[in-house]
Formats: structure tokens, sequence, C-alpha cells
């Protein structure tokens, strides 16, 4: 099993959830993050003041997937997120030992 986590606009997250849903990935974990990359943020003016945001906001996707389908997967959100602009965010994969839905008891694969 690998573990995928996706920083993308979030602009970008129903094409991406969209996209994962016609594939069949039945479960992510979304949550609302900022940082910043090559972007290195943007200035705004506001009252007449310049100031500097640095953290620009992005989502997090989180997905376990079996080990056939996680290049499928990455390439899906990797198409899905593009927009050709600095900023599209970053995929990282990790392998997972382990996976216990803990409402069965169930584990590995069966599990996700």
């Amino acid at each position: 099993m690998k573990k995928i986590e996706a920083i993308i606009r979030p602009t970008k997250l129903d094409e991406v959830k969209t996209a994962l849903d016609e594939f069949g990935v039945v479960g992510m974990t979304v949550t609302d993050v900022r940082g910043y990359g090559a972007q290195r943020g943007h200035t705004e003016r506001y009252r007449g003041n310049t100031y500097v945001v640095n953290l620009l906001p992005k989502i997090k996707l989180e997905l376990v997937v079996t080990d056939e389908s996680f290049e499928a997967v990455i390439e899906i959100v990797e198409k899905a997120a593009r927009t050709g602009e600095v900023g599209d965010g970053k995929i990282f994969v990790e392998d997972v030992e382990r996976a216990i839905r803990i409402r069965t008891g169930e584990e590995g694969e069966i599990a996700l």
C-alpha cells in the first residue's frame, strides 16, 4: 500500500476529486493548509498599506491506495491539478506498512 500526499491549489480540488471518483478511489482526507514554495507569495494593498502575503492557501489531499493503483492515482492527480503555472503543488509518496479499519478490525488492503 502507498500513501499519497498531494498539495494542490484550492481551485483544483473539485476537478481532482471528480477524477478520483471516476477512477474508483473511495476515500481521502482533505485539509486546508498554508505554505509557499517557488511562488514565494505576493504583495497586497489594503487601505493604503502594503502587506506581504508569503503563506498562500493550499489544499492537502491524503490517500492510501493499493500498490497496483498508486501510479494511476498519481497520474490522475497530476493531470487534474496542473495549470502549468508556478504554484501547482507537489505529490509525495510513502509506503504504508499496515492499515486497520477500526470498526471491524479488518487489516491490509481490505481495510482501505
